[in-house]
């Protein structure tokens, strides 16, 4: 088996650009709209998107690789180091504080130049006891390969499968050199993302942390693409739902010849599905704040603003009279009130179903 880094005219890819430049046009167009819709909403509402988008990104980081770091720990490591204020912040553990660090200097820094030296720190900070599991792995360097060459295994013990191998550990140097040559140099950061993820995590450089860092380095180059280093999309998102496909394709790609045309296709997808959620959740949060100006004109009891964040926040199931009053705390007559104000008020209507059915929803 020959891999694509074996092959002679390596790294020099190509793609078939009748394919790429209109996935390129749509990404621009959808990112200038994101970003209009975004300078529309006030800061503070930006800084709940931004919230939302970078622990989304986390999140489903670790996912891919198997990882469940916990949503809101996550978003509270977050927020901490945004100087965001939100209620019920939960102490994060150092892995999680690493991987939100690395993040944040991805894309807070995303016009730095991408160095060796920031690399190593991003993947000591991603392992702060130096191992991986149970075993103990080289950090803030490359790899090494004392344990043998790295590869890509799947099934037990005996009847492993090898999907990829990577460079051996005396190509890094060289092979960074050339990567972090073409990432800071020009050209359009769209595509670097999607050439940039690829490449990286071809050269493997590290023990662990790759299919992370090199998710990272994709977001980097985005936030240069947006001219903004405040992330309202996550890219990475899209990529965990088509798991199985994304880890098909970087194997069928590495397999193959220079050609990365199917692959960035792919990727350019994955980003347009992104940004079309992206797009969806910032019309939601117009809306929410366009709720809430309506709502603070009035003078709204403690438990009623309670029951409308939840309502905002996706209240599972339907809302009737007794679920208020257990929420609440309350008696079913002061539940019935403070539903028959905001009824009143236009913030609140009755559902199709009536009787001890009856439902409400927001108005919104």
């Amino acid at each position: 088996m020959q891999y694509i880094w074996q092959k002679e005219d390596w790294p020099n890819f190509t793609w078939d650009e009748s394919r790429i430049a209109p996935l390129l046009t749509r990404a621009r167009q959808s990112i200038g709209y994101v970003l209009g819709l975004m300078d529309a909403l006030g800061f503070r509402t930006q800084e709940e998107a931004e919230l939302d988008a970078l622990t989304n990104t986390i999140d489903n980081s670790g996912q891919i690789e198997g990882e469940n770091l916990g949503t809101e720990a996550i978003r509270s490591s977050v927020a901490t180091r945004l100087g965001i204020e939100i209620g019920g912040l939960l102490p994060a553990d150092r892995h999680i504080e690493g991987v939100v660090a690395m993040m944040l200097d991805a894309t807070k820094k995303c016009q730095e130049p991408l160095t060796d030296e920031r690399l190593f720190g991003w993947q000591a900070t991603l392992f702060p006891t130096g191992r991986s599991g149970l075993g103990k792995i080289r950090t803030g360097a490359y790899r090494d390969d004392s344990e043998g060459p790295m590869r890509v295994i799947s099934g037990p013990m005996g009847r492993e499968k090898i999907h990829y191998e990577a460079p051996k550990a005396q190509q890094i140097p060289f092979e960074m050199t050339q990567f972090l040559s073409w990432f800071n140099g020009d050209g359009d950061s769209i595509m670097k993302s999607a050439i940039a993820h690829f490449w990286f995590v071809t050269i493997h450089p590290f023990d662990d942390g790759n299919g992370r860092i090199a998710r990272a380095i994709a977001d980097m180059a985005l936030a240069r693409a947006d001219g903004s280093p405040m992330r309202f999309y996550s890219i990475t998102a899209e990529i965990r739902k088509e798991r199985a496909k994304y880890y098909e394709i970087l194997e069928q790609t590495q397999k193959g010849d220079l050609d990365l045309t199917d692959w960035i296709v792919w990727y350019l997808d994955c980003l347009e599905r992104a940004l079309e959620q992206a797009k969806e959740s910032v019309q939601l949060t117009r809306k929410r704040a366009d709720f809430w100006l309506k709502a603070n004109e009035l003078d709204l009891n403690v438990r009623q603003k309670k029951m409308i964040r939840m309502l905002l926040d996706g209240f599972e199931g339907n809302l009737t009279t007794s679920k208020w009053a257990t929420i609440c705390a309350c008696s079913q007559d002061t539940a019935s009130r403070d539903i028959s104000a905001l009824q009143d008020a236009g913030l609140l209507v009755k559902g199709p179903a009536g009787g001890r059915s009856t439902r409400y929803e927001l108005v919104i």
